[in-house]
C-alpha cells in the first residue's frame, strides 16, 4: 500500500474533517452516557510537520488562530509544536472516562506508531483511557464492534482512496452494513471532491443503500468545502463528509462555522462550502 496519512497531514481537507469530527464528538458528549468511537482507518495518530509541508502551511497553518483550531493549538502546546493530531488522537483528547475508542489500522508500522502516540498522550494527561488499537482491514473489522454495548457511538470511515472507484464502492457497502447493524449510531464518511460529476450520483447511491439495508429513511447530512472549482483538474478540489444520523443541531451549527472556515482557507475564486440534508427522518 503506497498511501500514508502523513503525506497530506494538516492540509485543508484534514482541517475540514477534523473540525467536523470534533463537533460530532462534542455533540455526543452532551449526554452523560458513554459512547464508542470507532475509527476504521486510523493512521499513526500524530504527524510531524517540522519539515515545512506546503499543504500543511496552506491548511492548518492558515487557521491556527481561528476558534475552530483551538484543539490543535492545545494539542501542540502539550505534545510538541511540530505535531499535528490525526483523528484518533483528536478523539482520545476528547473522550471521557465513560467513553471508549477502537482504532483500526492495517499497516503494522502505523499501528505501532499509533500505540506510542496514544501512550504519550495518556501519560501527558495522566489518565488511563479505554482505547484499543486493532490491526486489520477497517471495512471488515467494523463488523466485530457494531452494535456496541453502549448503544451510542460514532463510526468514522476515512479510507485512503488509492483506487477511488473501488474505495467508494467499499465505503458505500461498509456504511450500509454499519447502519444495518447499528441503525441509531452516528456514521461519518470522509470523501475527496475531485470530479463533480461523480459526487451527486454517489450521494444518491448511499441513500439507496441505506434504505435497502435498514428499511428506514435515516437522516443524512453532507458537509463540503472546496478551494478550487469542483470540476477542475487539480488533484484535490475539495473535502466532503457524509454524516448519517447527525446529532441534534449539527446542520445549524455547521452552517454557521463552515463558511468561516472556508474563508480562512480560501486561495482565490472558485472556492465555497455547502451543508445540507440529503434526507429527513420521518420520525
Amino acid at each position: 500500500m503506497k498511501y500514508r496519512h502523513s503525506f497530506h497531514a494538516g492540509n485543508f481537507a484534514d482541517v475540514h474533517k477534523h473540525v467536523a469530527l470534533l463537533a460530532l464528538l462534542r455533540a455526543l458528549k452532551k449526554k452523560d452516557k458513554g459512547f464508542l468511537y470507532l475509527d476504521t482507518h486510523a493512521g499513526r495518530g500524530s504527524y510531524d510537520l517540522s519539515g515545512g509541508s506546503a499543504e500543511a502551511a496552506a491548511g492548518v497553518g492558515r487557521c491556527l488562530q481561528a476558534r475552530h483550531a483551538a484543539l490543535i493549538g492545545e494539542f501542540r502546546a502539550a505534545m510538541g509544536a511540530q505535531l499535528y493530531p490525526g483523528s484518533p488522537l483528536i478523539a482520545a483528547w476528547e473522550l471521557r472516562a465513560q467513553d471508549r475508542a477502537v482504532l483500526i489500522e492495517l499497516q503494522g508500522a502505523e499501528a505501532h506508531a499509533l500505540e506510542g502516540a496514544l501512550a504519550a498522550l495518556a501519560a501527558q494527561q495522566r489518565r488511563k483511557p479505554d482505547e484499543r488499537v486493532e490491526r486489520g482491514d477497517g471495512f471488515a473489522r467494523l463488523r466485530a464492534f457494531l452494535p456496541p454495548p453502549e448503544r451510542r457511538g460514532l463510526t468514522f470511515l476515512d479510507p485512503p482512496y488509492e483506487e477511488t472507484r473501488q474505495d467508494f464502492t467499499q465505503l458505500t457497502a461498509a456504511m450500509a452494513d454499519a447502519a444495518r447493524r447499528f441503525p441509531t449510531g452516528v456514521l461519518a464518511l470522509w470523501y475527496p471532491i475531485k470530479d463533480e460529476r461523480t459526487i451527486r450520483p454517489w450521494h444518491a447511491e448511499c441513500l439507496r443503500a441505506l434504505h435497502e439495508a435498514t428499511a428506514l429513511q435515516l437522516p443524512v447530512l453532507t458537509s463540503e468545502l472546496w478551494l478550487y472549482p469542483r470540476d477542475s483538474r487539480v488533484a484535490l478540489n475539495g473535502s466532503g463528509l457524509l454524516i448519517v444520523n447527525p446529532p441534534w443541531l449539527t446542520l445549524e451549527r455547521m452552517q454557521a462555522w463552515l463558511p468561516e472556515l472556508q474563508a480562512s482557507l480560501a486561495v482565490g475564486a472558485g472556492g465555497g462550502s455547502s451543508v445540507q440534508m440529503l434526507s429527513e427522518s420521518p420520525r
